[in-house]
């Protein structure tokens, strides 16, 4: 199968991510459960698609705390055999969340800065003046300067995050296949392109589970990136 798609389970719960799952069977490996789904039983849909189905689990957290939490919690999250998890890419997050994972298989990600976010978006949070492409790769190299395995960016960012010394997994939310709805992405691009600008998965939620036919949606972005 090829874990390139990470499909996200935006779903309402664990009933409706772990029916999703059986829809799509075979054609989708790697899944993604986010905060909305944590109250949901998102910790034990984790626990139940990697242990009983055999699926690759990307637990999108994206932690921010002093070190001495960020350490604990990773530490505990841990032990549920997931494969990635998502921290703020703040050099003291990353490096404390690669204390917390020590010893176990689990993969940190950094976040850059999140593809629902414009330069007008970043002034109102007072995040400093520069262009949004150049600071997200900043981000990116100060985050594997920290230890990061991976970093969450805009496929927009990919090429030159790629081209960066040590640069490990780039993980591409903003995906949308050609004449899907953006919703609440900015900064987009379709699954072909996020592939060919170097990054090694996609995230992928609304244009599938939304699809009439979710299979064959998943199916269609596998043929374009394959």
């Amino acid at each position: 199968m090829d874990d390139r798609l990470i499909v996200a389970l935006d779903v309402p719960d664990a009933l409706a991510g772990l029916e999703l799952a059986r829809t799509l069977g075979d054609s989708v490996s790697f899944y993604k459960i986010g905060l909305g789904m944590l109250t949901g039983g998102g910790l034990a849909l984790a626990n139940e698609l990697k242990q009983d189905h055999g699926k690759r689990i990307f637990l999108d957290m994206k932690l921010f705390d002093i070190g001495a939490t960020i350490e604990a919690a990773v530490r505990g999250l841990a032990r549920y055999d997931i494969d990635f998890l998502t921290v703020h890419g703040d050099p003291h997050v990353v490096r404390a969340a690669k204390q917390g994972a020590a010893g176990s298989g689990l993969k940190i990600l950094a976040v850059t800065i999140l593809t629902s976010l414009d330069r007008a978006d970043l002034d109102a949070g007072l995040i400093r003046d520069g262009d949004l492409h150049a600071l997200t790769v900043e981000r990116a190299a100060r985050a594997f300067e920290a230890g990061a395995d991976g970093v969450i960016a805009s496929p927009r960012e990919a090429a030159a995050i790629r081209a960066l010394p040590g640069a490990g997994l780039i993980v591409t939310p903003g995906v949308r296949p050609t004449g899907a709805a953006l919703g609440d992405q900015k900064r987009v691009e379709t699954p072909a392109a996020a592939i060919a600008a170097g990054a090694d998965h996609i995230v992928v939620g609304r244009p599938i589970w939304q699809a009439a036919d979710p299979r064959a949606a998943a199916q269609a972005i596998l043929s374009e990136i394959g």
